[in-house]
């Protein structure tokens, strides 16, 4: 078949009330790139389909609020376990998880139960397959792990500039969920979840949210936050308070901040209240004997910074920083660096000795199955040599 004819098999399962014009309003700006993305990567989207119309025929016969809840919760699982074991035998692409994920969400905008839905009832089933569709329910080590490891990965992003992006820490978190080594005697396991690329997640707490639990019951020994960077790997030292990033969200959001504006991000309706900078602490020496020869890339110790007055530097230490106001911390000014930032940040306050930290892999351009297995296989090297010195 050829990817004409494919594309046109695969738009096929998504014409109807899904995409009529009457509907499309409904749709945020990430659900409404699927056509494009159908023309363009079929077998992507088309991936998980079978689990879509599962997700569709259970729901037009639902009759109960609470039981079409934990259905579709149940589906976002599904959904997530079933891309976790494609990546993990071999089928090395992040994207089918973004993709069927965004069709779901749709799915249940267009479609409806055996009863009158309220739109407060719609949004608990929108909200159920984000959560369950990332990972967030399905984080669970095994009775006899001794070492806990949660490792984040993201979404692809900028898909108007390429709507065939994959993210390598997005694939990262699908190949490690999971994965248990040993490490000086004792058993260890890394768990994960998929953030989004989305200012107002990051505004209402989702990283707050996630990691709060682990910090206040210090139930984890290292938390690792992935983003695809540079060309090369970079341990993100100092990351900064503020955003400066000119580039939209995977919803097209702009936040109005540049480098000669930078703003700070909100949490619960207020500005998010902490220092300009603050200092991660995972394991760095251990993390960059991976590299040279048992490794494609150098992993760098990244301590440039941005700041109003003094421009871009390489602070020497969080003192130095103490009087500044944060442009890019180490990490940039985009969500790569806020999510180390909020990580950083609440760690700090529940006074945890929990390491924790970002890591930015190298990028990539649309998908590169060769150079993304490559990035993953370091990375789970990394980690494994952090969690040797913890």
């Amino acid at each position: 078949m050829t990817k004409s004819s494919l594309a046109i098999a695969v738009a096929g399962l998504f014409t109807g009330a899904m995409f009529s014009t009457a509907t499309m309003a409904n749709l945020d700006i990430e659900e409404a790139r699927i056509p494009t993305a159908v023309q363009a990567i079929p077998k992507v989207v088309g991936r998980y389909q079978a689990l879509i119309n599962s997700l569709g025929e259970q729901y037009s016969e639902q009759t109960h609020e609470l039981k079409m809840t934990q259905m579709v919760a149940r589906q976002g699982e599904r959904l997530w376990q079933q891309a976790v074991r494609d990546v993990q035998s071999g089928g090395q692409d992040d994207r089918p998880l973004y993709w069927g994920r965004l069709a779901m969400k749709t799915l249940l905008k267009q479609q409806a139960p055996s009863f009158k839905i309220a739109p407060w009832q719609r949004d608990i089933n929108l909200s159920a397959i984000e959560k369950s569709s990332r990972g967030f329910s399905n984080i669970s080590f095994e009775a006899d792990t001794q070492v806990k490891i949660l490792l984040t990965g993201f979404d692809p992003f900028f898909l108007d500039r390429n709507i065939d992006q994959s993210n390598p820490s997005g694939l990262a978190a699908l190949a490690l969920d999971g994965y248990q080594f040993s490490v000086n005697g004792k058993q260890a396991q890394i768990q994960t979840v998929m953030i989004p690329v989305r200012f107002a997640d990051f505004d209402l707490g989702i990283i707050e949210s996630l990691l709060t639990p682990y910090y206040r019951e210090n139930s984890l020994d290292m938390i690792i936050t992935v983003s695809m960077g540079r060309d090369e790997f970079d341990l993100e030292r100092f990351p900064g308070r503020n955003r400066s990033a000119t580039a939209p969200d995977n919803l097209n959001i702009l936040t109005g901040a540049n480098h000669e504006n930078p703003i700070a991000p909100m949490f619960n309706g207020k500005t998010l209240n902490g220092p300009e900078f603050v200092e991660f602490s995972l394991p760095v020496k251990a993390m960059q004997s991976v590299q040279g020869d048992s490794a494609k890339w150098k992993v760098n110790d990244n301590h440039g910074v941005t700041t109003q007055g003094k421009g871009k530097f390489n602070a020497s230490s969080l003192s130095e920083l103490q009087a500044a106001t944060s442009v890019e911390g180490s990490g940039g000014g985009y969500l790569s660096n806020e999510i180390s930032y909020r990580a950083v940040l609440l760690q700090q306050q529940f006074n945890s000795k929990i390491p924790v930290g970002h890591i930015h892999t190298p990028r990539v351009k649309g998908f590169d199955a060769k150079t993304e297995t490559d990035i993953v296989e370091q990375i789970k090297a990394m980690v494994i040599a952090g969690a040797k010195s913890l």
